[in-house]
């Protein structure tokens, strides 16, 4: 069942989906409109979930589940994981490749596989200081507080 993502509780649990481009508006409406069906239609052993999504700019695709309803099994995660590559290859863009870093630069938000993002930190390009996007979080409060953060206050500090 479709919940609006605010009204889910901070423990629900959290999958962050990071595009390695920015989605058209287009693209945006049609997948807010795909993600809504999807979650209205997602279960667990035949019991509906309450879910909700977040969409962060025009790039960000998170799902969140409140689990103290019911939790997602196996079958429920594979049928997530099959809709986010249902979106890869219709919109020609990878999202579940979690090799890559997003973070940004003044208002624009860039995308680097780790191994350039490495390389710009020994550099000195980016800094503890960088915002970045710890997609690693777990649950929704997590999202909320420590998901946009400066690299020192995320695993990407590790590299700086």
């Amino acid at each position: 069942m479709l919940v609006d993502f605010n009204r889910l509780p901070d423990t629900s649990r959290v999958w962050i989906y990071q595009a390695s481009r920015s989605f058209t508006p287009e693209e945006l409406l049609e997948i807010e409109k795909r993600v809504a069906t999807f979650i209205e239609e997602w279960t667990a052993h035949g019991q509906d979930l309450n879910a909700g999504y977040d969409i962060k700019y025009k790039r960000f695709i998170a799902i969140a589940l409140d689990q103290s309803v019911a939790g997602a099994s196996g079958c429920s995660i594979d049928a997530s994981v099959r809709f986010i590559q249902a979106l890869e290859k219709q919109y020609d863009v990878d999202l579940l490749d979690k090799m890559n870093v997003s973070y940004k630069q003044g208002e624009f938000i860039a995308y680097k596989n780790l191994v350039d993002f490495k390389k710009m930190a020994k550099n000195k390009a980016v800094s503890k200081k960088t915002i970045v996007f710890n997609n690693l979080v777990t649950n929704k409060l997590e999202y909320l507080n420590h998901w946009e953060v400066p690299a020192s206050e995320s695993w990407h500090g590790r590299f700086m």
